[in-house]
């Protein structure tokens, strides 16, 4: 036989070794994000083949366990928005509509002064015409 046998041994148990690690990882960073755990998503988390996690029998009664536990624990519903506090919408919606009323109100403002300086000169002008209806024409 050609080569070193042993070699190829030890090469071939620390390639099975490391991508059992990189499987573990992959297991343990599922788990922490909340991710399903199936065959298929491990295998791809941790880089390693569908056919290798099948065939290590430790793998492989990990990954069924875990399937198993969350098929049996009820996931969590995403949580509802709190009624209490309005979304995004809701909260742009009321500030346009809060500058909207405050333009709204100096607005009026403006025009109530505008008409009480109108009223203020239109009976400055009444004054100096004098009483209506005396029959006087005016001076010419």
């Amino acid at each position: 036989m050609r080569g070193n046998p042993d070699n190829l041994r030890r090469a071939a148990a620390a390639k099975s070794t490391a991508a059992a690690q990189r499987a573990e990882q992959g297991l343990r960073d599922m788990i922490r994000r909340g991710d399903p755990i199936t065959f298929r998503a491990l295998a791809q988390a941790a880089g390693v083949s569908l056919d290798f996690l099948y065939r290590n029998a430790e793998l492989r009664r990990r990954v069924e366990q875990l399937r198993d536990q969350q098929r049996a624990t009820p996931q969590p519903t995403p949580a509802s928005p709190d009624p209490d506090r309005p979304s995004s919408v809701v909260r742009t919606l009321t500030t346009q509509l809060a500058d909207l009323k405050r333009r709204h109100r100096d607005e009026i403002t403006a025009l109530k002064q505008a008409l009480e300086a109108a009223h203020g000169e239109n009976l400055e002008l009444r004054r100096r015409l004098g009483p209506r209806g005396t029959g006087s024409a005016p001076d010419k």
